[in-house]
């Protein structure tokens, strides 16, 4: 009888850039950062967004020529995958690393109310990563003292402001373990977004990466399980 790979994640390493196309369920795979041929923003860049869940959102409830919002643009992913389909992108981020970003807190965007179609965004992760030595930046809240939810609020109650009405607002989170405890940041973004927006869908995206493998190792002497997926939270913000 054939055994497949010791290590479960070692298939993957042969699936370069499979073929993109929409998905059909709310659980997704895909073990490359990037899609095609070209790059979308910097796999570089600590915390990137996965290009294909971006392209996933923005195919499956936007159109051509929408207008794209990204409040935490990084590296740029986002932008770069509104260009692959068509779409207007605008991005801000506190500490911009490319001259199509804008300079800007997400909680207090320089746009006008209803100027922008959709918005999507991925947040820190209270500080799991350290993104900017700025003490504004988000990812210098914590998950076990109020301020990440109190952040996050202020972010969605900006979002509101400037999506449109009815226009898709999804955001893409990862739930946080640490020493000092377990932090469902899904669970708790999604209410948050519930108390203010539309629920549209929930997606389970698989974590397939060398980060994965590396809490893995981790947890291996701890009674503790790596966290497996992240999570897709989609909203439609609410009509005036």
């Amino acid at each position: 009888m054939a055994r497949g790979p010791k290590n479960p994640y070692q298939r993957y390493k042969k699936l370069e850039r499979p073929e993109i196309k929409p998905a059909r369920t709310t659980l997704w795979e895909y073990p490359s950062a990037n899609y095609g041929k070209g790059r979308q923003g910097d796999t570089k860049y600590r915390g990137q967004t996965p290009s294909f869940v971006i392209w996933q959102v923005l195919q499956r409830w936007t159109k051509k020529g929408d207008v794209v919002l990204d409040p935490f643009c990084g590296s740029g992913t986002s932008l770069d995958v509104c260009q692959d389909l068509s779409r207007k992108g605008i991005g801000f981020d506190l500490a911009p690393t490319r001259d199509d970003i804008g300079a800007a807190d997400a909680r207090a965007l320089p746009l006008d109310d209803d100027a922008v179609d959709h918005a999507f965004f991925d947040p820190p992760y209270a500080d799991n990563l350290v993104y900017s030595d700025d003490p504004a930046c988000i990812g210098r809240t914590r998950a076990d003292d109020g301020s990440w939810h109190k952040a996050m609020e202020d972010v969605v109650t900006e979002l509101s402001r400037v999506v449109r009405p009815g226009g898709i607002i999804a955001a893409y989170v990862q739930d946080v373990m640490k020493p000092e405890g377990f932090f469902p940041l899904g669970l708790e973004l999604a209410m948050l977004m519930g108390g203010q927006l539309v629920f549209v869908d929930h997606v389970c995206v698989v974590r397939r990466n060398k980060a994965l493998e590396n809490e893995r190792q981790l947890q291996k002497t701890a009674d503790k399980l790596a966290r497996g997926f992240n999570h897709l939270l989609v909203f439609a913000n609410r009509a005036a």
